[in-house]
């Protein structure tokens, strides 16, 4: 079996109108840990550890069951995070208050998540889940 890995690191650019107010969002509200920022002529720039990444590719109607079960059957955005953290419910809560805006109330969806969405300031679509236990030992394996 081979170690090498095609990609090493995912980052996901946002490109910000209000760099502070971003920053305060990701790194104060959701609590993502500073790892590298610079300053320039040209403007600044943060990268925040947000854990292990994936990509998750849906087809479409794959992409509209999720949505029925999550949102209600919104229509999807064609990107959209999932960040697992401890709380969903509290975390959606302290992201509200730091000003993003509700999408969909807390489910526990069949893959055994507690999900709630949420739309960050700069429009990108936030799941929050939660994975709740299980049987000892086992771990869903199932995004946002």
């Amino acid at each position: 079996m081979s170690s090498h890995r095609p990609v090493g690191e995912t980052r996901i650019a946002l490109t910000v109108k209000d760099y502070d107010a971003s920053l305060r969002f990701w790194r104060d509200a959701l609590g993502l840990a500073v790892v590298e920022q610079w300053e320039g002529p040209s403007g600044r720039g943060s990268v925040l550890d947000a854990g292990r990444a994936t990509i998750e590719v849906l087809s479409a109607g794959q992409a509209d069951h999720v949505e029925e079960i999550e949102a209600g059957g919104r229509a999807p955005d064609p990107v959209r995070l999932a960040l697992e953290v401890e709380d969903s419910e509290a975390t959606a809560a302290a992201l509200v208050a730091a000003g993003a805006t509700p999408v969909a109330g807390a489910v526990t969806t069949p893959w055994s998540h507690r999900n709630v969405r949420v739309r960050a300031p700069n429009g990108i679509q936030l799941t929050l889940f939660t994975v709740l236990d299980t049987a000892v030992g086992r771990r869903p394996r199932r995004s946002g």
